[in-house]
């Protein structure tokens, strides 16, 4: 099996001060492309640090992709890491200092002198184009491993692995195949509770079940070879089975995104009040395209009683759709105490629930995140022409409509 490896570097990520996302979408572009990562480490601005790594991993790893430390300034030491490592000298690459210049030509604004450093590379390094930015890769053989050298700028970094970097390595490595990886994300149901059933499933030879909780959502896949795939999908079978009325969507795209599909296709428009969840919902909703005929955010104060919440909830949504001629319209309550209340007006009638919600170790982000959950997958269930309040085992429910 290669073994693909990635080295991130930099202070500022080994400290935790900027969050990687270089990383993980490496990771899962990779996986992709039929080279899954095999394991990937940080290291700070130190040069020792990284000629030490860069020489260890290279008796390791096939591939090691290193993220980072190709700009302008003194802490940026890869380049001079990697003449280290293999022993050589930098040399300044000509072809890459006219194009640094003619990147800021083009802007009208000079080139200063500090640029000059990002056209040094090792002598015996093969040049890596980058055109988003002033920044060249580059890659070098250092014993068995092949090393390539990328900048930290996300999109600079993305454009690298895409043109540069992955096309070599599937001419290097032609037999290579993208795994089949088939998912489906639940809400509602526990990890532990659909493990009990899935860990039973007798899988094929090469393939794994596989959880990702993201609270409030659990992701299910199973992943394998490719010449398993019609035993793969016998088995995805019972997957869908396991999960029944929990899942929510199927593949990558989000819920947000089926609705909006949905909603679409049958003309409906969709108006939404928010106390509690502050905007969450809108935005999700916003973002995915659904069509919104317009709404309220209301102050996220405690109302009257946790009695009569509910009550006043099932009449808000219902005036929200008739004041903005919606066929939709969800709605969101205050906390108060520690009961919460959501309703769902539709042209069959309007439902809610109220929950008590006494998990006080989530914080707020969460809080909000999952009770935006519940309510669009309100909206999911009568789209479905299911019941819409759902019984969610790992919330209390105290009233429903």
């Amino acid at each position: 099996m290669l073994r693909v490896e990635m080295l991130s570097t930099g202070d500022e990520v080994l400290h935790g001060q900027i969050v990687d996302t270089n990383s993980a979408w490496l990771a899962n572009y990779l996986f992709e492309q039929g080279l899954p990562m095999t394991s990937r480490e940080t290291v700070g601005d130190s040069l020792e640090a990284l000629v030490a790594v860069l020489k260890e991993r290279s008796h390791i790893a096939d591939v090691l992709i290193v993220n980072g430390g190709l700009g302008p300034t003194t802490d940026d030491l890869s380049a001079l890491a990697a003449a280290k490592a293999c022993g050589v000298e930098l040399v300044e690459d000509a072809g890459w200092i006219k194009t640094m210049q003619a990147f800021f030509n083009e802007r009208g604004r000079p080139m200063a002198e500090s640029n000059r450093k990002q056209a040094q590379i090792p002598a015996n390094a093969e040049l890596l184009d980058n055109p988003v930015g002033t920044a060249c890769g580059f890659s070098v053989r250092l014993n068995r491993c092949q090393i390539f050298f990328t900048p930290g700028v996300p999109s600079e970094f993305k454009v690298m692995v895409e043109q540069q970097i992955v096309p070599r390595l599937h001419k290097q490595f032609p037999a290579l195949e993208a795994p089949l990886c088939l998912r489906l994300t639940t809400f509602g149901r526990g990890e532990s509770d659909l493990a009990t059933e899935l860990d039973k499933l007798e899988l094929p030879e090469g393939v794994v079940m596989g959880y990702r909780s993201s609270s409030p959502i659990i992701e299910l896949k199973v992943t394998g070879p490719r010449s398993q795939e019609a035993a793969m999908h016998k088995a995805f079978e019972r997957v869908r089975e396991v999960a029944g009325e929990s899942t929510i969507f199927e593949g990558l795209r989000s819920l947000p995104d089926r609705l909006a599909e949905r909603l679409l296709a049958q003309n409906l428009r969709l108006a939404v009040s928010e106390s509690f969840t502050g905007g969450l919902l809108n935005w999700r909703l916003q973002s995915a395209g659904v069509p919104l005929a317009g709404g309220e955010l209301l102050a996220h104060s405690e109302e009257a009683s946790p009695e009569k919440s509910l009550e006043c909830l099932l009449a808000r949504a219902q005036g929200l759709a008739e004041t903005t001629g919606a066929q939709l319209a969800l709605a969101v309550g205050a906390l108060s105490g520690d009961q919460l209340s959501l309703a769902l007006h539709t042209p069959s009638g309007t439902s809610g629930l109220t929950i008590r919600y006494t998990a006080t170790r989530h914080g707020l982000t969460l809080r909000q995140e999952t009770m935006a959950m519940v309510a669009m997958d309100m909206l999911r269930r009568y789209l479905n022409g299911w019941e819409v309040v759902a019984d969610y085992p790992w919330l209390d429910r105290v009233a429903k409509v």
